[in-house]
Parts: structure tokens; sequence; C-alpha cells
């Protein structure tokens, strides 16, 4: 009996001659280099790629065998670009890519197609992404039930929460930092695009949270990834696959309804702060947590002071505000030397409207999206911090959505993100947190530290943009 697609997908095998062939990298590359540069999750724009090298190759499923069917390889690759002097030893960013590879691909998946290699194993085959082949979605969830090796890969799997065979794949085509496919609307996969070695955040603190039966996070249920490069290490995260909350709605869209009804949200907004203290509740009683005393406090000043040198250098339009702003950070820094310690543990990282879902019916808020700010180096998004980084991240959120809905910024919009923003902090004290609001010095500091990273993602990504977080530079740096 012939062997299935999806049996080979899932069945344990070792690495093939193709993984290995010294010409595979060096026939893709100039695809790659075309590619990979106008891909939403590439980090490095604006820079040119002279460059590829091969960390580990991985067939999927067979890539050159005979017949029409199409196979998949997966790739991490480190995109070698000029650097500044600074950062000379840094070998370049690790990429995640997932392709297929097709005799001859079908019309439907045109828009997918990266190119057709000149030489090399994959020759006079065409080179797509895999994720968007709906095909190859479900041969993925097919090999996410079992867990197990296929070469440099492990599969694992939370006991018994395997997810059904046979579930439709829909991808997702917003752009995102990653990417993700929606299985038959009861779970979803992240494949992580920009890789760091280490546990990833967005697998580490959903499954902590499920442990300590935290309902304010859709649960894991499977996970993709390397195993540790050194006996005692930890594996690398390249994927995980979560419970998916069909129905729900991103706070950030009903933020912007709410905004265009002129409709008031200081309901919705308190109940989100109840689900955030919860979800640092858990954390804090789940994971190690700490103290920040004076030396800490100085050190958290000084890479708050350091963001702010360094985008005032890439952003001119902030340096007049430098001086002002970084005195929220000697505030800070303040806070320690008279004496005062501030519990730290893990947070989200990230926090924004954009991170929570809101239920249809009873209206029940869950967080999402546990990775932190991917720009910043893994160790420093799993490091302890205040809580309270989180709720001023979401203060910030609450401005954005005022600033930029259909009023843009008009005073009743304004109005109504300052009554958002306190009914917030409100729900967040209710439900167990530390009262944001007894706590001047911190919430300043991480305000001004999230309004100075919103001022670099702008320009860099959204120029048009830039003016919503300035307007929160001009208010922070008035000390209003």
């Amino acid at each position: 009996m012939s062997e299935t697609a999806s049996t080979r997908a899932t069945r344990k095998t070792p690495d093939r001659p193709l993984v290995t062939a010294p010409d595979l990298l060096s026939s893709l590359a100039p695809l790659l280099a075309e590619w990979v540069p106008r891909q939403r999750w590439f980090a490095g724009k604006g820079r040119l790629i002279t460059g590829f090298s091969l960390v580990s190759a991985t067939e999927l499923l067979s890539c050159t065998a005979e017949g029409t069917a199409p196979g998949i390889l997966q790739l991490l690759v480190r995109a070698q670009q000029p650097v500044p002097p600074s950062r000379a030893a840094v070998a370049g960013d690790c990429y995640q890519l997932l392709l297929g590879v097709h005799p001859a691909l079908p019309p439907r998946l045109a828009p997918a197609a990266i190119g057709r290699p000149a030489g090399g194993p994959l020759r006079g085959r065409t080179v797509y992404d895999a994720l968007l082949d709906n095909r190859l979605c479900g041969l993925l969830l097919e090999r996410l039930r079992m867990p197990g090796r296929i070469g440099a890969l492990r599969f694992g799997r939370e006991p018994g929460a395997g997810p059904p065979s046979g579930l439709p794949a829909r991808p997702v085509t917003a752009e995102q930092s990653n990417s993700s496919i929606v299985y038959g609307d009861a779970y979803i996969l992240k494949i992580f695009r920009r890789i760091a070695p280490g546990i990833n955040p967005d697998l580490e603190l959903p499954r902590a949270l499920t442990a300590a039966r935290c309902a304010r996070v859709p649960a894991p249920v499977a996970w993709l990834e390397t195993e540790a490069a050194e006996e005692g290490g930890e594996p690398t995260t390249l994927g995980v696959l979560q419970q998916y909350l069909p129905g729900s709605s991103d706070g950030w869209r009903l933020a912007l309804d709410a905004l265009a009804a002129r409709a008031d949200f200081t309901g919705p907004a308190r109940a989100l702060g109840h689900a955030t203290a919860e979800v640092h509740t858990a954390l804090a009683q789940t994971l190690p947590t700490t103290e920040l005393h004076g030396p800490q406090l100085a050190a958290v000043a000084a890479r708050m002071t350091a963001r702010l040198e360094a985008t005032a250098r890439a952003v001119p339009v902030l340096q007049p505000y430098r001086d002002r702003l970084r005195a929220s950070f000697d505030a800070l820094a303040g806070v320690g030397r008279d004496g005062r310690g501030w519990a730290a543990q893990r947070i989200h990282g990230d926090l924004h409207l954009g991170q929570t879902l809101r239920s249809p019916g009873a209206g029940r808020w869950s967080l999402i999206d546990f990775e932190g700010e991917p720009a910043r180096p893994l160790a420093e998004r799993r490091r302890l911090q205040p809580a309270l980084r989180d709720v001023a991240a979401m203060l910030r959120s609450f401005d954005y959505a005022a600033r930029s809905g259909p009023a843009g910024g008009d005073p009743w919009s304004l109005e109504w993100a300052r009554h958002t923003r306190d009914a917030y902090c409100l729900g967040y004290a209710e439900a167990g947190g530390l009262d944001p609001r007894s706590a001047p010095a911190l919430m300043r500091a991480y305000e001004t530290d999230k309004a100075v990273y919103e001022v670099l993602y702008e320009a860099r990504h959204r120029p048009d943009w830039l003016p919503v977080p300035m307007a929160a530079v001009r208010r922070l740096a008035a000390g209003d």
C-alpha cells in the first residue's frame, strides 16, 4: 500500500540528504534575499542583506520525492547585514522559514511563490511560503498531534490535550510580527519568525498560568522547538498551538468602535483592569519573584535613559524633550535611593488593547500574546519587572486609541481616554493589584519609556503615526 502524505508528515524520520546538501542554501539565497525583506516579520528593514548562513534545515515532508505532492522544508537561517561598529560581533538575526516545495505550483498558490532555484537539490521546483497553503498547514497540525522529533525539531504536547485530526486550516493574512494559522475555530498556531535561543515567554507564561488555573489565558496544547544547544540548556521555542477563542473581539477594535459611537468605555476598561490583575497575581504565585532596591532601580532607570538617548539620536524630533523626559527616569532612581523597594515578577511585557480579547455574551476578557516586545532581547523579555510596567503600557494604549480613532484626538476623545484610564486603574486595584495611582514615579517612568519606544517604532515603520506618541511625549515632558 502506498504511503499517504499525512503518514509521511507524521512519522519519525532521520535527516535526509537534502538537509545536509552544501548547495541548498546557496541555491535559495538569491530568492530569499528578494523575498525576506518584504515580509512584515523581517526586523532588518532598511539594511542590505549581504548573505545568509544556515543554522539548521529539516524536511517535514520530502521535498524531492517523485510525483506531484508538495514537500515542506523548515529552515533556521541568519540574515547577514551591515551593523554599526559597536555591534560588530553580532552574527545577525535568526529567522524561521517554512517553505513549500512543489514540482508545479497550482495557480491558487501563485501569490505564495518565492521562486525557482537555478541549481541545488531543489532545482526545477517552485519554492513558496508553506504557511499560505491550507494543505501544508493541515499537515503541520497532524505533526503537532504526535510528540517526538524529526531531524533538529522536537514536537511537544500537553498530556491529553491533543487536537482532533482533520481540522480545516485557515492562515491569518493580517500583518503580524509572526505567522498564525487557525484550525477549525478551535486552535491557533503561532509560528515565531525571529528566533532567539531559549523558551519563548508566549509558551512559558501561558503554561504557567494554565497550571495555576488562571482562566484569563488560552491554554497551550502543543509546541514546536529545537533541542538545547548544550547539556543543561533550554530548548528554543519555534511555535505554539493554543486554544482559539472564536467570536471574540480584540480590545483595540472595541475601543475604536466606542470612540466612533461616542460611547462610554469605562465599564469594559474596569473589567479589563480586573483581568490584568488576576493574571499578574497568578504569575506572582506560580513563578519566581524578587524585590528591586536602590541599585536595581538605578539600573532600570539607566536602561531607560540609554533607550531615550539612542532614540533621540535616531529620531531628531525627540531631542527638544530629552532632558525633561530624562527627569522621569531620574525620579525612579531617586525612589531607590530613598530606600523604597518594588516587587518584581514575570509580566506580559507588551500589553496593549490589541493583546486582549473580549468574549461575546458575558464580555469576559482574556490576555494573549505573551511574547513581549519582539525587538527586545529574549533575556530582557524574561526579566523580572514591576507589574505596573504592564499597566503603564495599557494606559498608553487607551491614549493611542483616543488619538488615532475617527475623532483624531479632539477634546471629547481625550476626556474619554482620561476616564477610561482611571477606570482601568480602578479595576486593577479592586482585583488585588497595587493601585497604580499610588506609585506616580514608577508609572510616569514606565509610561515615558513606552512612549519613547513608540516614537522609534513609528518613525521606522509607520511615520504617519508618529504624531500619536509625540503627543504623549509633549504631555509627559510637561509633567502632566
